[in-house]
């Protein structure tokens, strides 16, 4: 439970929040009732809120702040771009040093043949931008009815009305009319949730074989591009099964599409691999990033075009699509300075060879607690799967939520973890230490411990 408050100014910015502040995907009534929780600083892998209380913040921010809180580097690099050029843009042939020297070392880290990045302010910017600039190529190349847009339920690419509507959330489709015209959805690859009596292998190929089904269906002459996250972040860290993305490269080779990774939340080292298409050995014709690109420092994304569709591209004319902060000289300064780091540190390295798989054999010692049903992960990724039997992988009652009881015991006890219905997922940032990491265990079975007795009694 929650302890009361102490601190005056916690009740203060609570008050602010009830009176001006608009939250994103928040109950707006029930925010205003229970007041948020104010973070006011952090450092390393830490964060502390206005009453104090020390917590490890096992989600990165959301996904994000991958070399840890309080990297002064990174403030310096903001403060001295500001003094020298706070911002221009980069339209009417214009351009700041900073974007085109972050754009040479982008291409430098992605897959081979990817060589130029689009910037935008977020991810969700990248994927609008990517619809269309995947309309725009195939209108180039006289097939202007290469339109449709194939996506997977529960993916997550962004809360833009053509974010969400790539996305595969039914709950926010619900909001708004969506998703738009061109846009259709093949089911995901979650084997926990939805293979049946199916074995992971078996299921995967099923999961890999509808895309092929849907590009037949829609007609392959109207089918643009299918979008993917290597593994899905926000639908609950769903790491397909090991026949899945094999399926899907030979499908892929079959039709004349193009291959859009989602690495928003894979890229930059998360997987321990520089992104989630290394990881699987993917050839994506686009790549959307932003996230780990400057650690959530300060906003920033892009999109990652293969050589062979700017080649393309270039014959187009005018692009008429960007933003007021396309290629922001701060932001572009912060994300150089944050790739320096995560370069000349070898924290991606570190990643690979020594916190992920110690990450990753800790997480499985809590497969034995009673609620547990499957713990899986990849790199510094992980998901919990709370279930009421743990041998028919049957789920609480939807009226339990158990994993917002959990999430609540989490919080009280000094741990950021996210609940994604039932599932709990974590993505510490890169830099956690086997000490941070062992903290980070022994706190999350403690509130594993926690819900057990609230809701097995």
């Amino acid at each position: 439970m929650s302890k009361p408050v102490q601190n005056p100014k916690t009740r203060e910015w609570q008050a602010m929040s009830r009176d001006h502040h608009l939250a994103p995907f928040s109950d707006f009534k029930q925010l205003a009732e229970t007041g948020p929780r104010i973070i006011t600083k952090a450092d390393g892998v830490y964060l502390w809120d206005s009453e104090g209380n020390k917590i490890l913040d096992g989600m990165a921010g959301l996904w994000c702040v991958a070399v840890g809180y309080g990297r002064k580097e990174l403030a310096d690099a903001a403060f001295k771009q500001m003094q020298e050029l706070p911002y221009y843009n980069m339209f009417f042939q214009t351009a700041t040093p900073p974007p085109l020297e972050l754009a040479k070392a982008i291409a430098e880290l992605a897959p081979e043949g990817m060589n130029h990045v689009f910037f935008t302010g977020s991810g969700s910017e990248g994927n609008d931008t990517m619809l269309r600039m995947v309309r725009h190529y195939w209108a180039i190349k006289g097939q202007p009815a290469k339109k449709v847009i194939i996506s997977r339920v529960n993916g997550y690419h962004g809360s833009t009305v053509a974010g969400a509507s790539l996305g595969g959330m039914k709950y926010m489709h619900e909001q708004g009319d969506l998703p738009i015209p061109g846009i259709v959805h093949i089911p995901q690859p979650y084997w926990f949730g939805e293979g049946g009596e199916m074995t992971p292998e078996a299921f995967g190929i099923w999961a890999a074989e509808q895309l092929e089904a849907k590009i037949l269906e829609v007609g392959e002459a109207n089918v643009a591009a299918f979008i993917a996250e290597p593994i899905q972040g926000a639908g609950g860290v769903i790491i397909p099964p090991d026949s899945y993305w094999p399926k899907i490269r030979e499908i892929l080779a079959k039709y004349d599409i193009l291959f859009v990774a989602d690495e928003v939340i894979c890229g930059f080292g998360r997987t321990g691999e520089w992104f989630g298409s290394d990881y699987y050995g993917l050839r994506p014709d686009m790549m959307t990033i932003a996230k780990g690109l400057t650690s959530g420092y300060i906003p920033m994304g892009g999109l990652i075009v293969r050589d062979e569709v700017v080649e393309v591209l270039n014959q187009g004319g005018d692009f008429n699509h960007g933003f007021t902060y396309s290629g922001h000289p701060v932001a572009a300064a912060v994300a150089l300075e944050n790739l320096r780091i995560l370069r000349e540190e070898k924290i991606v390295e570190r990643v690979k060879a020594e916190t992920a798989p110690y990450l990753q054999k800790r997480l499985r010692e809590l497969a034995d607690h009673p609620l547990v049903g499957e713990v899986r992960g990849v790199g510094l990724l992980g998901a919990i799967e709370l279930v009421q039997n743990k041998a028919s992988r049957e789920r609480f009652p939807g009226d339990v939520g158990v994993g917002m009881i959990c999430r609540s015991h989490c919080f009280s006890n000094g741990l950021i973890m996210r609940a994604v219905g039932d599932t709990m997922i974590i993505a510490p940032p890169l830099v956690i230490s086997q000490a941070e990491i062992d903290e980070l265990i022994s706190k999350a079975r403690h509130c594993l411990d926690l819900t057990a007795q609230e809701v097995l009694g």
